[in-house]
């Protein structure tokens, strides 16, 4: 009789939980700190570029700024957890300034308006969202960020029309480079199997066993659960 009263109550499955693993934590830095270095090479090949693309048009130098963005939706891609995007912008822009920049520490402010501006963005779909459009949505708000910080630290002197040229080119740049660019970069990752232990590496899993599936799906809304994580280990066991 208890166990078939037992059975008679409906099982609620929890909620995906939000709080920061020791994994997450671990790969987070990893992933934030080599980008951190990416971000100091970038310096050499922005100046050079940015150049002559201020010669043609000024304010689009901002186009190619978006390297310096991808920390944030790269991490918060493969964590998914809240503060991932502005955790990665904040290490990475850290390693930037110990490796020595042009910029000095104004670099971690430029980290900090950026990491909020791409947070902003995951958190108003609640962390639960990592499709294409939610990452290039995410990718052009840091880059808007980008855009409106530096004209206000960095050129605050010149005209109207190259800060809405500077501001467009920045958000165009966070789109493509920072969204469509992390939205590749983890698939990638994805495909080597190191993303075994994130929701990201199990969705290119279930992809690899449904040829059907289109790549709209590539990075998906996470609605793995502990238990179906837990019962999934199980049965790899077992096999």
């Amino acid at each position: 009789m208890p166990a078939t009263t037992q059975s008679a109550v409906p099982s609620t499955a929890p909620k995906r939980s939000l709080r920061w693993r020791v994994v997450d934590i671990v790969v987070a830095s990893v992933l934030a700190v080599a980008i951190g270095v990416v971000f100091k090479l970038w310096e050499f090949g922005y100046e050079p570029i940015s150049a002559v693309a201020g010669l043609v048009l000024p304010g689009t130098q901002a186009l190619f700024g978006g390297v310096w963005l991808l920390a944030g939706p790269v991490v918060a891609i493969v964590v998914r957890k809240p503060g991932a995007a502005l955790y990665a912008e904040m290490v990475a822009a850290s390693v930037e300034a110990l490796l020595g920049t042009q910029w000095g520490w104004l670099t971690l402010e430029a980290g900090l308006v950026q990491g909020l501006g791409a947070e902003l963005v995951l958190a108003l779909f609640l962390y639960r969202a990592y499709r294409l459009p939610v990452v290039v949505l995410a990718g052009a708000a840091a880059g808007l960020a980008l855009g409106i910080n530096d004209t206000v630290l960095w050129y605050p002197g010149l005209d109207a029309a190259f800060k809405t040229v500077y501001v467009v080119s920045a958000v165009v740049s966070g789109a493509v480079i920072a969204g469509l660019g992390s939205w590749l970069l983890v698939r990638a990752l994805a495909a080597t199997g190191v993303l075994s232990s994130f929701a990201a590496g199990r969705e290119h899993a279930r992809r690899s066993q449904a040829p059907g599936t289109t790549s709209a799906d590539a990075v998906a809304t996470d609605t793995t659960t502990p238990a179906a994580e837990q019962a999934e280990r199980g049965s790899r066991a077992t096999r």
